[in-house]
């Protein structure tokens, strides 16, 4: 009796870590398909005859679909539970693709990755929900951050994967190669993946109308709202590092771009542990205090960017400890921002509290870069870019410390 006893402890220890690997497969798959269009943007670009310009707009385009699509999908999750939204997801982003694919018309390509953009909005918000529901207070900064890095890994994996195989062969094909196995991977996690019989489903039945309540409760949270708008700086002070650090180096530096483009690599693979490392860190330190983190993320890319604003000439060597250090900051936070998205609201509301923060962290991906960018063209340097980073790291410090103030008192 003891030893079954024993076994049945076992297995109900392990399930949320099996249940975590396939929430792990899903959110890697559909990054691997949808920020698959950042690295083979050159190829569609040749292909369409489309301006740099026009191939910027296509990760925007995701973003937008992101943004349009995060707060429904918190609702669906929180009514109907994470198994069978997953399957959903991987077929927008799969269909959406694939249809892609074969289209020639730029405004056309644009309309199907807006679309995909939606499917990969509601990845989030599912599988969010399904670490919420799986593991404890003192074990979610370490899932979740494990989760996150599927993000990371799918846009280097592509980088990795496709974007030689399409060099080899052509963009399309190889894309909708990479569409057919998202498509086979969302049937095989819904037969495998299952809620917990402990998942709490919301209570709020009704339709549209239940759903706008629902969101404007959201849009009334202080403690939310000081989440997202921190995130959406955190956001797009990412995307800056991702979308004008190979740019930076070779022009400022003089770096070739293939030693550029490695320390982009350095960059994701930073980004991937700090991730994992910063929710154990939360989990194991902090006991679970998540605020306090963030704080600590803030400061170090405050730093990193005046680093590289203010650096007047470095090698490749010098700069690597730099990439080290921004990358595991602002690429890291992610995982520990959607625990406290979650954690912030009663579980139950879990998936929609996720969905509108995710949905500013949105906004700020369409806004920071193209301000970025302008700076660079008005100025001829980015040194006013990197500053501008730093200011908007101040600017989420004191919201975060307010933050932290509110939670002491409440």
């Amino acid at each position: 009796m003891a030893k079954l006893m024993l076994k049945n402890k076992a297995v109900l220890i392990s399930e949320p870590w099996r249940m975590l690997l396939f929430l792990l497969l899903a959110q890697l798959l559909v990054s691997f398909v949808g920020r698959s269009i950042g690295p083979l943007g050159v190829l569609i670009g040749n292909d369409l005859t489309l301006t740099k310009s026009q191939i910027g707009m296509l990760p925007a385009a995701l973003f937008l679909g992101q943004a349009f699509a995060s707060v429904p999908a918190g609702f669906l999750t929180d009514r109907f539970g994470s198994r069978k939204l997953l399957i959903t997801a991987a077929f927008l982003v799969g269909l959406s693709f694939l249809v892609m694919t074969l289209l020639g018309q730029f405004w056309a390509v644009l309309l199907f990755v807006i679309l995909g953009g939606i499917g990969y909005g509601f990845m989030h918000p599912i599988t969010n929900r399904g670490i919420i529901d799986w593991f404890s207070i003192h074990q979610r900064g370490t899932a979740m951050g494990i989760k996150q890095t599927g993000v990371t890994a799918g846009s280097a994996l592509a980088g990795l994967i496709l974007l030689p195989l399409a060099v080899e062969y052509d963009w399309r094909s190889v894309l909708l190669g990479a569409c057919l196995l998202l498509l086979i991977s969302g049937c095989v996690s819904y037969m495998v993946y299952r809620d917990p019989p402990h998942s709490k489903k919301s209570a709020n039945q009704g339709g549209l109308v239940s759903f706008y309540k629902s969101m404007f409760k959201m849009l009334k949270n202080k403690q939310l709202m000081l989440v997202s708008l921190s995130a959406m700086g955190l956001n797009g002070s990412q995307m800056c590092l991702n979308t004008y650090l190979v740019l930076f180096v070779y022009e400022k530096f003089g770096i070739p771009l293939v030693l550029s483009g490695i320390l982009f690599v350095i960059s994701e693979v930073s980004g991937s542990l700090g991730r994992i490392t910063w929710g154990m860190i939360s989990d194991f330190l902090f006991k679970g205090n998540r605020i306090v983190i963030l704080l600590i993320i803030t400061v170090l890319t405050s730093v990193s960017s005046l680093t590289v604003a203010l650096i007047p000439s470095a090698s490749f060597a010098m700069l690597i400890p730099i990439v080290i250090i921004f990358g595991f900051s602002v690429s890291g936070f992610n995982g520990i921002w959607m625990n406290l998205a979650s954690e912030i609201v009663p579980p139950e509301q879990a998936g929609i509290s996720s969905g509108v923060s995710i949905t500013f962290g949105s906004i700020g991906v369409m806004l920071v870069p193209p301000i970025f960018g302008y700076m660079v063209d008005e100025t001829g340097g980015f040194t006013f870019g990197w500053l501008f980073i730093t200011g908007i790291m101040v600017i989420v410090f004191l919201m975060l410390s307010h933050l932290a103030k509110i939670n002491k008192r409440e």
